[in-house]
């Protein structure tokens, strides 16, 4: 396997909210005139943080979305999905909507923004409580999301476990 290239990542920024989402449409809707205010093709892609076992886990999954469309094994038409998918570590959209998109109440907010200017941030700002400590990840939650076992865990970390899986993922493509 190549080595992984972290100059992906130059143009990514990662911030975490705290949102009360009352309609997942509308929320979306907010999302893309954000996005469409941009002519730079500027990206958001939101995510349910408490699916994410931190910076690193999301970092993998990010430049694995990445490699996917530059060496065309891409499961996904949209970059943002693309990175659920890997994130996930799964081949099936709907399987990592579940796991990571956005529900409806009170929820943990990962946002990662693409080549976006830094009024996207500010905009993001303005819809959700910014806090970024949503980005540890929390060990009971993931353990469930995942159906990660306790041999699992006697032997390496959550976020470890996850990015073996999106690995895994790969290399069955």
């Amino acid at each position: 396997m190549k080595d992984i290239d972290f100059s992906i990542l130059d143009g990514i920024t990662i911030a975490g909210f705290k949102g009360d989402i009352q309609n997942i449409d509308d929320t979306l809707k907010i999302v893309d005139n954000i996005q469409d205010s941009c002519c730079d093709g500027g990206i958001i892609q939101l995510m349910d943080a408490k699916a994410i076992a931190g910076i690193k886990h999301l970092e993998h999954g990010i430049i694995h979305g990445f490699n996917s469309f530059k060496n065309r094994l891409n499961i996904a038409n949209d970059i943002g999905i693309e990175i659920c998918l890997r994130v996930t570590a799964t081949r099936q959209i709907s399987k990592a909507l579940d796991i990571i998109g956005l529900k409806e109440g009170e929820m943990d907010i990962c946002a990662v923004l693409i080549n976006s200017p830094d009024y996207f941030l500010d905009e993001l700002s303005n819809v959700f409580k910014r806090d970024d400590n949503v980005l540890s990840g929390d060990e009971s939650i993931l353990k469930n999301i995942y159906n990660i076992s306790k041999e699992e865990l006697a032997i390496y970390s959550v976020t470890d476990i996850l990015i073996d899986r999106t690995t895994e993922l790969i290399l069955e493509i």
